[in-house]
């Protein structure tokens, strides 16, 4: 197993692969360099001595300027060096791209939930979902009273059992008592039980919009609510209004109507709570309408449909300094081959993409596209910079620690996970993917917004690479977790779902740990295979605001 790695050939810094003690020496390729100071995994040492105000090079683009003298030997650190990314512009572009072999996966089929738009889901869903806040409660009363009874509510991992808790302290327990007493319970899975076996679930997206923000954001509300109905993976949905606020029903309805031109064929039911005799009878009318709903998603079975019909939203959070070189990259080549066999990608959180906006733009097959992504990233970075921050901000604490210190460091091994081939399109926010291929989708780095925007654009599977751990899924996109490490991979193995630490031990290779994600992604996607943040429950929906609050 190699010690350092350096990614790119005009690369000046090398990644440490384990951790290194001042004194030891490690080689380049051109000579032995000794280490003047401790070098921790994962962060990146000098491969060359640097004046104060020179240019950090890793993947092959700017990631920073040195703030000052930095050896050769030492640790490039957040005390001697600061964010710094390239221009860019919009000018003559290639589209040429080395498509990989597909030749494994040609003919391959899933077995999936065909739609009357010609769509094709992983997933049979039902949603419940309000239009404001206010509808918050209500949703959550019929959530208790329906997912139980129709079996629904056993998928969980685990329990905690409170009991054992209360019958300690009544006996008396002192609280290190207390603190040792086991109450993890493993659940049990009785979809056998359920009344709609063909449908995976009543999926209810509470949230805190729709009213008392500018008016734009409750109509991008509407518009990602449209985009959740229109998702492939959903049958059909129940609409809870007040009918006073913002987001009102008319908008939704304008929003599903430019989604499909052809008409919205789903089972959809819209109730207003103000024209309503009482709570009680508006909740019951709720219920029996999504019951009713249930029963005609019902009527829909698996059938074999080709990989084409798959598209695959890519996700990093909680990301570290091996990220970039194993997780995301394989994540990348998964991405090129199912580009390659017809299918369509989502690459979002744009402030992620600052410092490799020049590949990016040259990979745009059209001159709108180009311009178009160009635009949203100016726009974006400007109203960053009006609210007191900037995309030089970005970078976590945790990204910090293990050695992502600048944002143009973490954009760019984050984009990596859109591999190599062309940009068809770019999208703002909530605007639905349509054409096969790679596509750009506007949303902020924040992970839950950003998962909540891909599944609105028509992702039907998402994977989210980490090398940190998070417990972020999705509500109706089945949600892949890939380890960039081993580490993490063995501590949080509830979490996470496929393992690329084998990338930096050098037992895969990126197009083999690829080839293994796309294997998995057509298990998950036959329902074959749940993903670790299905079985717990992991449905994180976080519509995203522009705007302030009014």
């Amino acid at each position: 197993m190699a010690e350092v790695l350096k990614i790119h050939p005009a690369d000046n810094v090398l990644v440490a692969l384990r951790d290194f003690r001042a004194g030891e020496t490690v080689a380049d390729g051109e000579g032995a360099i000794p280490l003047l100071e401790d070098i921790p995994t994962k962060h990146k040492l000098a491969e060359r001595d640097f004046h104060a105000g020179e240019t950090i090079v890793m993947y092959g683009v700017t990631v920073g300027k040195t703030l000052r003298p930095v050896p050769r030997g030492t640790r490039i650190s957040t005390e001697n060096t600061v964010h710094a990314s390239s221009e860019y512009s919009v000018g003559e572009r290639s589209a040429a791209w080395d498509a990989p072999d597909t030749a494994a996966f040609t003919g391959r089929t899933f077995n999936g939930y065909h739609r009357g738009d010609g769509k094709v889901g992983t997933r049979n869903y039902w949603l419940v979902i309000p239009l404001v806040f206010c509808e918050n409660r209500n949703i959550d009363v019929i959530q208790s009273a329906m997912l139980e009874k129709l079996g629904y509510v056993t998928e969980r991992a685990f329990s905690v059992d409170v009991d054992a808790l209360i019958a300690k302290y009544r006996s008396g327990s002192t609280p290190e008592e207390i603190m040792e007493t086991s109450v993890l319970r493993l659940g049990t899975d009785l979809r056998q039980n359920r009344v709609f076996p063909n449908v995976d679930g009543i999926k209810f997206l509470t949230h805190q919009g729709g009213c008392g923000g500018i008016r734009q954001d409750s109509e991008t509300l509407c518009r990602l609510l449209a985009g959740y109905l229109n998702n492939s993976n959903v049958a059909g949905g129940t609409v809870l209004s007040l009918g006073c606020q913002n987001a009102q029903v008319s908008l939704l309805q304008e929003a599903l109507e430019r989604q499909s031109p052809a008409g919205f064929s789903k089972p959809l039911y819209i109730l207003e709570q103000q024209r309503s005799t009482s709570e009680r009878a508006f909740i019951a009318e709720a219920i029996k309408a999504t019951f009713t709903g249930l029963m005609e998603a019902n009527r829909c079975e698996r059938q074999p449909a080709g990989l084409e019909h798959l598209t695959l939203g890519l996700e990093c959070g909680g990301s570290d300094g091996f990220s970039g070189i194993s997780a995301n990259p394989a994540l990348g080549y998964t991405s090129d081959l199912l580009v390659a066999l017809g299918a369509k990608t989502l690459l979002s959180e744009f402030p992620e993409l600052n410092g490799v906006e020049q590949e990016l733009v040259n990979r745009c097959l059209t001159d709108e596209g180009a311009n178009k992504f160009a635009g949203l990233m100016r726009s974006y970075s400007q109203r960053a910079e009006e609210v007191g921050s900037a995309f030089s901000m970005n970078p976590s604490p945790g990204n910090i620690r293990d050695g992502l210190i600048t944002d143009a460091m973490k954009s760019a091994g984050a984009a990596k996970k859109g591999g190599t081939s062309p940009v068809v399109d770019v999208l703002d926010y909530t605007e639905p993917a349509t054409r096969p291929g790679l596509n750009l989708l506007c949303t902020p780095g924040n992970d839950v917004e950003s998962t909540t925007g891909l599944a609105g654009s028509g992702a039907n599977l998402i994977v989210f690479t980490t090398g940190l751990g998070t417990p972020t899924g999705n509500p109706i996109a089945p949600t892949v977790k890939m380890a960039s490490n081993t580490a993490l991979a063995t501590k949080m193995d509830d979490l996470i779902d496929i393992n690329a630490g084998t990338i930096i031990s050098g037992e895969d290779s990126l197009r083999t740990k690829g080839e293994e994600l796309l294997e998995l992604l057509i298990r998950v996607a036959n329902g074959e295979q749940l993903t670790q943040a299905e079985r717990l429950g992991q449905d994180d929906f976080i519509p995203w605001k522009r705007g302030v609050s009014l």
